[in-house]
């Protein structure tokens, strides 16, 4: 009788191999789908982050060049062009000057980088080193007495890699007024 109720129980324990099998491949389904969802989640994080760092920077170029524009007494037009912008202003003056310029251009080994000049100083890179300006120009827009400036602004993500999750661009346009009072 032992015998026969240990053979009853012996059939009866354990998963079978179609069992085990199903197990592990709906295991396995379960564990790419949130492999996939990870790596997707990682991709739109690294491109968030480019974006983010692209906006900021151009954000932040264009909030100083509006700034020294809102400031100044005047464009000064013999060294103002479609990429460069010189004003005539009152703030940052050297000791002993009545009225100093200030330059943006582009500059750098291969132009990506905007630089802000001050006279009798050197010149200020507004850029951080892991974005590249590929665009920039300025244009007088004169509507009666005042002077306005219209510049437009595109800012890269710099990409070694090439990889798209990292590529980011944004191009800015803003219009501002000289204020100088």
């Amino acid at each position: 009788m032992n015998v026969k109720l240990y053979r009853l129980h012996f059939g009866k324990k354990g998963f079978s191999l179609v069992e085990v099998l199903v197990s592990v491949a709906i295991s396995s389904f379960v564990l790419l789908a949130i492999l996939g969802f990870v790596f997707w989640m990682n991709v739109t994080n690294l491109k968030t982050k480019a974006n983010a760092n692209t906006l900021e920077n151009a954000r932040r170029i264009l909030d100083v060049i509006a700034y020294e524009i809102k400031g100044a007494e005047n464009v000064y037009s013999p060294t103002t062009g479609a990429a460069q912008l010189s004003l005539k202003t009152l703030r940052h003056l050297p000791l002993d000057e009545d009225v100093t310029f200030i330059d943006f251009f582009l500059c750098g080994a291969d132009s990506t980088d905007i630089c802000l000049k001050k006279e009798s100083q050197v010149p200020v890179v507004l850029n951080a080193g892991n974005v590249a300006i590929t665009s920039l120009s300025f244009s007088q827009i004169a509507n009666g007495a005042n002077t306005s400036v219209k510049i437009s602004l595109t800012v890269e993500n710099k990409n070694p890699t090439n990889e798209t999750s990292q590529s980011s661009l944004v191009t800015l346009d803003s219009t501002v007024s000289l204020r100088s009072y």
